[in-house]
């Protein structure tokens, strides 16, 4: 992987994730109590061998800029060339933010041109999924391709999220087509399936630039490489597919776009189960983050109804169970549940602190969250939205000022770390 440059998208503005990302970057937001959901990306890419990577940020960026710094910064060698370094918006190919996808890494191109890649990998930083882009690139280079798509197979009724890629017998690419409604393509391995897009694009060089280039000229673009790009390579260049091979190595693939509320839930949920479908504790695949230095989690009082204990949960370090009951829960670093408290299938991040005699389910408590003694979440949605962020499916979602949101507008900057 020494000549490609993986150029990591991380600018969303994750409006799906309301309220989560009000104050922070989508990619920032925790997953799975001490990481943050643009690890997941980078420790692929570090596993992958991939050791020169672009991270290109844009909305609420400053808790994210320091994740990165702290936390990935240490983990390549500079002497030796190697980086994970943060690409801003800097306006020198245009004057606006960036308008898509394409746009992004149009913007960034002296950056790219400054490397002298053979090859780029375009990544997305909002996927929880296991892969060695390395073996996507062998697939490239023996196929004698121009570009690879990473590819997915999906059930018919769920293609309107995806962009559907036609795949021809030999795996090459005849067909793309960004997010239908409904289509009769199927995929040439599995007829009961469609082909889809997962987000990843391996490019050479020498074609990437061009077309960035052409697609930045055409005022009727949307700068978007599934709406734009792609479908105007085909017939142009070899473009191949490349079936995901999943590194977690379960009976189902796994692959998750954490881009709402209920799915990043759910994805939180699924780590804290007995038996996780996503294998955190693999050794031969280590998950990465940047280190905190708290101390181990604790759990205290025994006594009958005033049992510190956490069942089928995660307590990241720093966490103190003081008397309460944790259930089918993810804690993030430094949290305390105090006396008589009960906590059932809720995400809690980092630095909360939950009264005595509370009661909270299907929850997710934001950062510095302090819920007062007897409060009652979770059990009453109509109650709950007087006071929180609900969703239609009765997912409650509190924050630092306890806000009822009707548009997801940031109100001012609250840290968001």
């Amino acid at each position: 992987m020494r000549d490609t440059l993986g150029v990591l998208l991380a600018g969303g503005a994750g409006e799906r994730l309301f309220p989560l990302t009000r104050d922070r970057a989508k990619p920032a937001v925790p997953f799975a109590g001490q990481y943050r959901i643009i690890d997941i990306t980078l420790s692929n890419c570090i596993n992958s061998d991939l050791r020169h990577v672009y991270i290109l940020t844009q909305y609420k960026a400053l808790s994210l800029n320091r994740h990165i710094r702290e936390g990935w910064g240490p983990v390549v060698a500079s002497e030796l060339g190697e980086f994970i370094e943060i690409l801003p918006p800097m306006q020198r190919v245009s004057k606006s933010w960036y308008q898509g996808t394409a746009d992004a890494v149009f913007q960034n191109i002296y950056s790219i041109g400054s490397e002298e890649p053979k090859r780029v990998l375009i990544l997305s930083g909002d996927h929880i999924y296991k892969m060695n882009y390395a073996l996507m690139q062998e697939h490239h280079l023996a196929s004698g391709a121009e570009v690879t798509l990473a590819t997915l197979p999906v059930a018919p009724n769920e293609v309107s999220a995806f962009g559907v890629v036609e795949v021809g017998k030999n795996g090459e690419v005849i067909g793309f087509v960004e997010k239908p409604k409904e289509t009769a393509i199927r995929s040439p391995f599995n007829p009961d399936m469609v082909d889809v897009s997962m987000g990843i694009y391996l490019f050479n060089t020498d074609v990437l630039l061009p077309e960035l280039m052409r697609d930045a000229e055409d005022p009727d673009s949307k700068h978007d490489f599934g709406h734009d790009i792609l479908p105007k390579l085909l017939g142009k260049y070899k473009v191949q597919a490349y079936n995901f091979v999943d590194e977690n190595k379960q009976r189902a693939l796994y692959w998750r776009d954490v881009g709402t509320l209920e799915a990043y839930y759910e994805a939180n949920m699924d780590v804290a189960s007995v038996a996780p479908v996503f294998n955190l504790y693999d050794k031969a695949w280590p998950m990465r983050t940047r280190p905190y230095q708290y101390p181990p989690a604790k759990f205290v009082f025994g006594e009958p109804g005033r049992t510190g204990m956490a069942i089928n949960s995660i307590a990241s370090a720093g966490c103190i169970i003081s008397g309460a009951v944790i259930r089918n829960s993810v804690l993030s670093h430094d949290v305390r549940v105090n006396s008589y408290a009960d906590v059932d299938s809720s995400i809690i991040f980092s630095h909360g602190n939950i009264g005595r005699h509370c009661r909270i389910r299907h929850a997710i408590i934001d950062r510095d969250v302090h819920i007062p003694d007897g409060t009652v979440i979770g059990y009453d949605p109509a109650e709950d939205k007087k006071n929180y962020f609900v969703t239609p499916s009765g997912l409650t979602v509190v924050t630092r000022d306890y806000s009822v949101y009707e548009n997801p507008v940031s109100p001012g900057f609250l840290g968001g770390f």
